[in-house]
């Protein structure tokens, strides 16, 4: 019998239950009144009087029924489980100098703040830089591809992304190459770091979902090619210093940091299938292969990564009292992780002390506090476990100052492609008006609620911060990072479909998000692959994939009653039919279609006919991935599949019309 079955109710009674239930014992408990009361209606004074009691004896019931609730909670907060706080969003935006600009660059500083209008119409939405990167004037004005025999001119592609361009052609073969001509008037900038970002080209919902293997975590992970990057010299190609390659060599998305040469050594040249002269640095093909050749979605310069975030610096929290468990607030939340830098003045000056979870391994002189990201409380140790911050007669208000922390967080910040464009400090040579995202923000998540904490405090129990089952992979997928639902798939290897692969787990994870089939992006793949990777078992193979959609349409003839409104009944099946398959809050219990859940038509003719002003359904048809299925007919989904809808052919008339 489940426990639920044997909980206790304290009352279930409500108000009109406690008033007729008092109503009848008037007689048995008055009968001296019995002769002389009579009137137990509402207008009666007795009556009112039972009424008020009533009322305040039902509020005291509620409160009585909010007990376990309340020992619930108190129990999560004994286990260490709390809200989980709100997430940053992150983006890449590039930042364009002015074509007449006199110095070869600028440096766009640490923590620039851009900001974008904020979708829900309230303040704008705020995010800084995570480094200082050089922004050169030199612009990007052509894109070749190099095959090892023809050119291709990629400019169109790269300056207006779409299918992307294939920088090495399609066999990516030893000596392709791509090409990167730079347009500038003087001489290109030297000695300076030139920062190039590469965006592979990610496919959508209906392709197939590429599988990312998560490797041992101390495992150094190794490129398949060797890329040579070089520059014109007017003669030859010449070696151009690598700093970093964040790309694997064009296998991932990320930054390829150069070295420019010495000033004067790059020169002006024609190349390949651009007539205009450009300066040229290329990435060739030294040595190794691909298993798939790269394709990139565009090539961008002075781009630097973006963080939804605002840095407070120099806060002054209050002034230490010298007593145990001390508290203090920042003035801002929520906070983000690791970024809290906190100093207390003791009487011989600003010392940083140190974030802990908690105080179980502090010991008595340990300058530990702890931190509550969401509210921003900051708590000290009680003089056993954790130190207490000693007062300063000196400076007795103002000894425990926050020198640096930083706050943001939210969905709110999964912003659109091309919205973070407001530049809020102005920036010599930059053209403000071409700053913006290439791709959307992502990574935003909203504060956990108290249900939703409910519901995973019994799974974070069970799984004991390990991964063993399948439900344990399922819901330490979702704490990884902006993941909604996730789908462990036992015994299955993305390379063998349909073939029970001993040892190996596949994760499905869908992202959060309002588009009809959300897809992750790689660097959300990756991070979930991190964080399963630390908690699965040393003999597990694990592969993290995006899932694969399936598009259903329904078609239907629909009469409505004569007295409905055909434009609102048309829109109304409409709506209840896309909610209905979304992947994440359709289905059955509004949770989110199930993976590998087939379509049963009986359902779908069910969800029709529930719409208000629906009389009968004449026709219905139901179509995946285009191919209708017959007439009363249930549609097979193979495991692990997941369905969308983006429109739905709805015909709806009046019984007259026919």
């Amino acid at each position: 019998m489940p426990i639920d079955a044997n909980i206790p109710v304290i009352d279930d009674r409500r108000y009109d239950d406690i008033v007729a239930e008092a109503r009848t014992r008037i007689a048995r408990y008055t009968p001296e009144w019995s002769p002389v009361w009579t009137d137990v209606n509402d207008s009666d004074p007795g009556v009112t009087l039972v009424q008020l009691f009533a009322w305040l004896t039902e509020m005291l019931i509620f409160r009585l029924g909010r007990v376990p609730e309340l020992n619930y909670l108190k129990f999560l907060q004994l286990i260490g489980i709390e809200l989980n706080p709100a997430e940053p969003a992150a983006a890449e935006v590039s930042f364009p100098l002015l074509s007449n600009f006199a110095n070869p660059y600028a440096v766009i500083p640490l923590h620039t703040q851009v900001s974008a209008e904020a979708s829900d119409g309230g303040r704008p939405v705020l995010f800084e830089t995570e480094r200082a990167v050089y922004a050169l004037t030199a612009r990007l004005a052509s894109v070749q591809s190099f095959d090892g025999f023809d050119f291709t001119d990629a400019t169109a592609e790269n300056d207006e992304p779409g299918e992307g361009f294939e920088p090495f052609g399609t066999l990516a073969a030893q000596d392709s190459a791509v090409l990167l001509g730079f347009d500038y008037a003087g001489d290109f900038p030297a000695q300076v770091e030139l920062n190039l970002a590469f965006f592979l080209f990610e496919q959508g919902a209906g392709a197939a979902a590429p599988a990312f293997n998560c490797g041992l975590p101390e495992s150094q992970v190794f490129a398949s090619a060797a890329l040579a990057w070089e520059y014109w010299d007017g003669k030859s190609w010449a070696a151009m210093s690598l700093l970093k390659d964040e790309t694997r060599a064009l296998a991932q998305s990320g930054h390829v940091y150069l070295k420019t040469p010495a000033k004067g050594s790059m020169q002006k040249a024609v190349v390949g299938e651009v007539t205009d002269s450009r300066y040229w640095i290329r990435g060739r093909l030294k040595s190794g292969s691909y298993e798939r050749a790269p394709k990139l979605l565009a090539v961008r310069t002075n781009t630097v990564a973006v963080v939804q975030a605002e840095t407070i610096n120099d806060e002054v929290l209050g002034g230490s009292n010298g007593r145990p468990n001390q508290v203090f607030r920042l003035a801002n939340a929520p906070v983000l992780a690791g970024t809290l830098r906190l100093e207390i003045d003791e009487g011989d000056g600003f010392h940083e002390w140190e974030r802990v979870d908690d105080f179980f391994g502090s010991g008595p002189q340990d300058r530990h506090y702890v931190l509550n990201r969401t509210s921003g409380e900051v708590r000290f140790g009680d003089g056993a476990s954790g130190g207490i911050p000693v007062g300063n007669v000196s400076n007795v208000g103002a000894n425990v100052v926050a020198r640096e922390y930083r706050t943001g967080g939210g969905k709110r910040g999964n912003v659109a492609a091309g919205k973070l464009t407001t530049l809020l400090t102005s920036i010599e040579g930059v053209d403000d008006s071409g700053i913006g995202n290439l791709l959307p923000a992502v990574g935003g998540r909203d504060e956990e609620t108290l249900n939703e904490a409910k519901v995973r405090a019994p799974r974070t129990i069970k799984s004991r911060c390990r991964a063993v089952t399948s439900e344990d992979f399922e819901t330490l997928a979702l704490e990884a990072a902006n993941i909604r639902r996730a789908k462990a798939l036992p015994l299955s290897h993305p390379d063998f479909p349909g073939v029970r692969v001993p040892g190996v787990v596949t994760v499905v994870v869908v992202p959060d998000s309002d588009e009809p089939a959300p897809v992750p992006l790689e660097a959300t793949l990756r991070t979930v692959c991190a964080y399963l990777n630390l908690r699965r078992l040393l003999t597990t193979e694990l592969y993290v994939v995006r899932p694969t959609y399936r598009e259903v349409s329904v078609r239907a003839e629909v009469v409505a009653k004569n007295t409905a409104d055909l434009g609102e009944v048309k829109e109304g099946i409409e709506a209840k039919l896309l909610e209905y398959f979304h992947p994440l809050k359709g289905g059955e219990d509004g949770q989110g279609w199930p993976f590998g859940g087939n379509v049963f038509f009986s359902r779908v003719y069910q969800r029709v006919f529930s719409v208000p002003g629906v009389e009968r359904i004449s026709a219905l048809f139901i179509t995946v991935d285009g191919e209708e299925a017959p007439e009363c007919k249930d549609v097979d989904v193979e495991d692990g599949i997941l369905l969308f809808s983006t429109a739905h052919d709805i015909q709806v008339g009046y019984s007259f019309d026919e």
